[in-house]
């Protein structure tokens, strides 16, 4: 319910070495949904994201000021970096990668950064919400998975077509339900609907991702750019959880 469900980029993955793929001609975006190492981008493409990253930045300080402790200023300033590099790497992947090293570079960092969203995002629920015996076993246990997840992406994505880990996004996200109980004692009935609003719109957002549908204007604002504007609204839902958490 907390993070992403699916991959920053699409299922069908070709090996990112293949210079058709990363430096091909003008439909190789169309074709992959990739960024290709010229630039053959939607007009949109990335611009979302870098609005959000711009927005992160005063949020974040106004989370800050809301943390009374010691605990909920970590928490947040782990949650405000983790939701800023996200959208920084995104943004950076999809308008600046040119060649075909740094679009494979780049993609590495931006599907890690979806493990480190998600850790990011259980941190101040973790620390600020669930009972020590429940939140330091689930936060150790799911910044573990964001490192496995981290290691096999920069590992394993582009060299073969074989799994990189893309698996781990879903099991991460949704291992907040092992927690639903003691979430229902500690959050009020507006905080569940910001938390599962959140996990819901990852999770649509994904199969608008999957399906490549739906793709209102392939050359200016895609699906996946519906996909990016999904994350934001999911991310807004969490922002505004914490920052209710906080209040």
């Amino acid at each position: 319910m907390t993070g992403m469900g699916v991959v920053e980029g699409e299922p069908a993955e070709p090996d990112s070495s293949d210079p058709q793929v990363l430096a091909g001609g003008a439909d190789a975006e169309s074709a992959t949904g990739k960024v290709d190492a010229y630039g053959h981008r939607p007009l949109w493409r990335g611009w979302l994201h870098a609005a959000a990253f711009l927005a992160v930045i005063p949020a974040g300080l106004y989370l800050l000021s809301l943390a009374q402790t010691t605990a909920a200023r970590v928490a947040v300033l782990v949650y405000w970096a983790s939701l800023a590099g996200l959208y920084a790497t995104s943004a950076s992947y999809h308008r600046l990668a040119r060649s075909a090293t740094s679009v494979l570079w780049f993609r590495r960092a931006d599907h890690s950064m979806i493990y480190v969203l998600i850790a990011g995002t259980y941190t101040p629920i973790c620390l600020l919400i669930l009972p020590k015996i429940w939140g330091i076993p689930m936060l150790v246990l799911i910044w573990t998975a964001a490192l496995a997840g981290i290691t096999m992406k920069m590992i394993r994505l582009g060299l073969d077509n074989g799994p990189s880990g893309s698996w781990l996004y879903i099991v991460m996200g949704w291992a907040a339900v092992l927690t639903l109980p003691v979430l229902i004692m500690n959050l009020s009935w507006v905080q569940l609907l910001l938390l599962a609003a959140g996990g819901l719109l990852y999770t649509l957002g994904a199969v608008v991702l999957g399906k490549h549908r739906p793709d209102p204007s392939p050359d200016k604002f895609g699906y996946h750019e519906v996909w990016h504007s999904m994350t934001i609204a999911a991310g807004s839902c969490h922002f505004a959880l914490i920052a209710t958490m906080l209040a």
